[in-house]
């Protein structure tokens, strides 16, 4: 496989040789490093790589140039390679400039002169941007290959798992199916569907998610039995509770019934978490995530639900669904929440067949020139039509109420207003669905005259409300009468602790009706539903947990 490579632009020759010899230091091995002295030479040497099919893994470019600047060259380039990772060198009044060159070109991220010490301001930054684009990029496709239908709700559960887990992976359908490898691994047999191939021949024919897992080496089953924590869930709330632990020397176990991320994990784009200028996906957030707790010694069982909890005198007990039971000494619960079931005739029947909770960055490419309906008006909804204003012909928000601007960040708002392809539709609601198969058309409510507008549509995404996962946890853990679990103050009632509550204290902030067991994030009465508070909550539940060890 040929090198990729890295281009670097500035006018300055003293700056560029710089430039040159610390890439080459670092970089040499795994990429061809090319460095050029001027703009239109090299949007020259761009063309020419493109036209023979190598690849740019990431652009270097000095915002002050004459005659052309950084971000007006990479508006020039990105057309050629798309997926190339873009970084401006700006002077430190140029700070207008990067964050300008973020809204034009989608800047991934700038670095300020000078650099030095390179190991420290120049290194990471690219090593870290040449991670994200080798994770997505790939001169030839050698993941694993779903073959299935579209309509089909078992190819949709197959396909969301993989995304989910950060295994890259190509779907095809089976009708006139010409690739070379499926055609092979398959040898003239007709297999059930979904079938997943991988790239050693093996073929898992409907499989069941465990099957899968098992398969691509992900751990299900634990290799203890007894930790200091155990984490439900692996969204950010659960990931910082989890790193935090493990940083601290406390032997930390993390449960995840489906992938890590959480829902946040889903968003095609979250833009308005601190340190990240340019925004990241949910996807590189819950990549990251992962990567930082193993570095960690962090165990990480997915898929792998919990079912059950028991307290056993000082232990707390978790009970999986595969049979295994885990004990410790804390639990902390960052469950999370799901999206909320749109109860409207139909929605039961094409659930997976053209109707999708969440699943933006999963069904994306299938969308391509359609019509697409979301539902909801929050952030989430927000985010899935700018990405799939990217690819479908046209997006339509569904929103109950009369404007955006009331439950949806104000620059994502902004952002809408901007995309000539995305229409709202306010004082409306899917009353109900139907299709043979698949989804066909939608009705859509209006207010306040409820006239009754009926649609043809293929693809309907839902991004109502929020539900905790929590009726595992009935008659163990307290909870609100929307499921949501009761902690700090809101345990007591009247002012007086829980029935059964054995220590002489109150609730710590973050704990539930049970002592030593803790809920955080979104999962939690009264959260405050954005990624970094549920960060800010995961890492400071160390201090109660800790606190709890050293007084039970």
């Amino acid at each position: 496989m040929k090198k990729p490579y890295i281009l670097a632009i500035d006018d300055d020759t003293s700056v560029l040789r710089a430039v040159e010899r610390d890439l080459k230091a670092k970089f040499s091995q795994d990429y061809r490093i090319i460095a050029v002295d001027a703009p239109q030479k090299a949007i020259d040497v761009v063309r020419q790589l493109t036209s023979r099919g190598d690849r740019v893994a990431l652009f270097l470019v000095d915002q002050r140039m004459p005659h052309m600047s950084g971000t007006e060259f990479l508006q020039e380039v990105i057309a050629l390679q798309p997926s190339a990772k873009r970084v401006l060198l700006t002077a430190y009044a140029d700070s207008t400039a990067a964050i300008e060159a973020i809204n034009k070109v989608k800047l991934n991220h700038y670095l300020m002169k000078p650099w030095e010490p390179p190991e420290h301001n120049l290194y990471p930054v690219l090593a870290d941007q040449l991670e994200d684009w080798q994770a997505s990029s790939r001169e030839e496709f050698d993941g694993a290959i779903v073959l299935g239908t579209r309509w089909a709700p078992e190819t949709h559960k197959l396909k969301d798992f993989l995304a989910k887990s950060q295994v890259p992976y190509r779907w095809l359908e089976p009708e006139g199916v010409a690739d070379v490898r499926v055609l092979a691994a398959l040898a003239g047999r007709t297999p059930a569907l979904p079938a997943l191939i991988f790239p050693d021949g093996t073929i898992l024919e409907q499989p069941d998610l465990p099957q899968v897992a098992q398969k691509l080496g992900l751990a299900t089953v634990p290799s203890r039995r007894f930790y200091d924590v155990i984490v439900i869930g692996a969204g950010p709330a659960g990931l910082a509770c989890a790193l935090y632990c493990s940083t601290e020397g406390l032997k930390t176990v993390l449960v995840e019934r489906e992938a890590a991320g959480g829902q946040a994990g889903l968003s095609s784009r979250i833009e308005n978490y601190l340190g990240f200028p340019s925004g990241l996906s949910g996807a590189d957030l819950a990549r990251r995530g992962v990567a930082q707790v193993k570095r960690f010694g962090v165990e990480v069982l997915a898929p792998a639900d919990a079912v059950g909890l028991s307290v056993e005198g000082e232990y707390r007990v978790v009970k999986l669904s595969n049979g295994q039971e885990l004990a410790a000494h804390s639990v902390v619960i960052a469950a999370g929440v799901q999206w909320r079931r749109l109860d409207v005739p139909g929605m039961d029947q094409l659930t997976g067949a053209g109707i999708y909770y969440g699943a933006a960055t999963t069904e994306a490419a299938s969308c391509k020139d359609e019509d697409v309906y979301i539902v909801g008006g929050a952030n989430s909804a927000g985010q899935a039509a700018v990405h799939f204003a990217e690819v479908a012909r046209s997006v339509t928000m569904i929103v109950r109420g009369d404007a955006l601007s009331k439950s949806m960040s104000h620059y994502l708002v902004q952002r809408i207003e901007t995309i000539p392809n995305i229409s709202v539709m306010p004082n409306a609601e899917v009353e109900s669905v139907c299709g043979e198969g698949r989804l066909q058309e939608i009705s859509v409510r209006h207010f306040p005259d409820k006239r009754i507008e009926k649609l043809p549509a293929s693809a309907l995404f839902i991004f109502i409300g929020a539900e905790p996962h929590t009726e595992w946890l009935d008659g163990v853990v307290r909870r609100d009468n929307k499921g949501f679990l009761l902690t700090g103050a809101n345990v007591l009632s009247d002012g007086k602790r829980p029935a059964g509550w054995k220590m002489d204290r109150d609730p710590y902030l973050l704990e539930t009706s049970v002592p030593g067991v803790f809920a955080v994030g979104d999962v939690r009465d009264g959260a405050v539903r954005r990624v970094a508070n549920s960060v800010g909550e995961g890492s400071i539940v160390l201090y109660f947990i800790r606190q709890y060890m050293r007084n039970r």
